[in-house]
């Protein structure tokens, strides 16, 4: 990464440099022995129980619904100690996470959501990880150009590479599998633009599209990239570009989703809206569980019910919106907004949530 992007590192940020190069060093390390310890047993280890994938765009509620659907205890999901250490969590999880426990703040930066070694997290993080290619390097170089667009959708990769991004993605999951002989829950929003492609890794995974009003999406997505930008990054970061980054990338991942669900049999796809979750979660939950074909809701429903009544006093931000945003939003992203029958913005009234 840093001889892509000619070691343009703010000063300030050099010290986290070297012990992310420490880090590094020894997460290679620590992968091997996993390799030797358990290579074998990963390379044996079948994935028998297809996967669910949460899709949908980032801020849409994809954590939201990842949570809900971890609380199945027939279903596994990666974690953020998994996607930390993806290469070797089996080796080390146990008594790694225990100790980093206190290095782990209580909630999320860009939202307050509650976070923990346990919790559920992007496997895309875990893939970056990994040494894939990854949209999300951007977050170490915010002010260059994104990095690896093209891994957002796959599309243009080469096929030596896809089959590499291939295999590394199974090969994580087959650790899960290993260390839990569950069914694995996926999120993360650069999916929603992969279905093709999982869809050819898992012919029978089922998948959940989860949207939220555009409206507030715009601006929250906004504030998580500039969040993420300022407390992940080695530069410190101008935001050129930001506004214009968001209305394309949504773009791209919803018309790409369009172009590829027919691919899915409609029995595996189950779409709902956020603000429908939030107002009756556990109809919505039950819906869900009947579309996809997962039985046991009534063991289920009763942790659902004591999720939300955990959470009764979440906020979520609110935000103001620019007229001139405002109006983007409603011409590019009309089709997206209609189809899911949400309203059109014609004034120039600011909204937020």
């Amino acid at each position: 990464m840093l001889a892509r992007n000619r070691l343009d590192v703010h000063p300030r940020y050099w010290h986290i440099v070297l012990t992310h190069t420490f880090a590094a060093a020894l997460n290679s390390f620590l992968g091997l022995l996993e390799r030797s310890w358990y290579g074998r047993r990963v390379a044996e280890t079948e994935i028998t129980e297809s996967p669910i994938f949460v899709l949908g765009h980032w801020r849409t509620g994809t954590t939201l619904l990842h949570e809900l659907l971890s609380l199945d205890e027939r279903h596994t999901y990666a974690n953020n100690y998994h996607c930390l250490s993806p290469n070797h969590f089996l080796l080390t999880e146990r008594l790694v996470a225990r100790w980093l426990r206190v290095i782990m703040p209580k909630k999320r930066a860009m939202d307050n959501m509650a976070i923990g070694w346990d919790r559920p997290q992007e496997d895309e993080f875990a893939l970056c990880n990994l040494g894939l290619p990854s949209p999300y390097a951007t977050l170490a170089f915010p002010n260059h150009a994104p990095q690896y667009p093209e891994y957002l959708d796959l599309v243009g990769v080469k096929e030596e590479k896809l089959d590499h991004w291939k295999q590394t993605l199974v090969g994580f999951l087959k650790r899960l599998t290993l260390r839990e002989r569950k069914r694995i829950v996926l999120k993360s929003p650069t999916h929603t633009a992969r279905l093709d492609v999982l869809v050819d890794l898992f012919p029978r995974a089922k998948f959940v599209h989860i949207v939220r009003d555009p409206y507030v999406v715009f601006p929250s997505t906004v504030h998580l990239w500039k969040t993420l930008y300022s407390t992940q990054g080695l530069q410190v970061p101008t935001f050129k570009g930001l506004d214009e980054f968001v209305l394309e990338t949504f773009s791209r991942m919803d018309q790409r989703l369009q172009a590829t669900r027919h691919l899915v049999d409609p029995a595996s796809f189950f779409e709902l809206r956020y603000e429908d979750l939030i107002s009756n979660p556990v109809e919505q939950m039950q819906r869900l569980y009947e579309q996809l074909d997962l039985d046991g809701f009534e063991h289920v429903h009763p942790a659902i019910e004591n999720y939300f009544h955990d959470t009764r006093d979440y906020q979520t931000n609110r935000y103001q919106l620019a007229p001139e945003i405002e109006r983007e939003i409603s011409s590019r992203w009309r089709d997206h907004i209609e189809r899911h029958g949400y309203t059109i913005r014609s004034s120039e009234l600011a909204a937020g949530g």
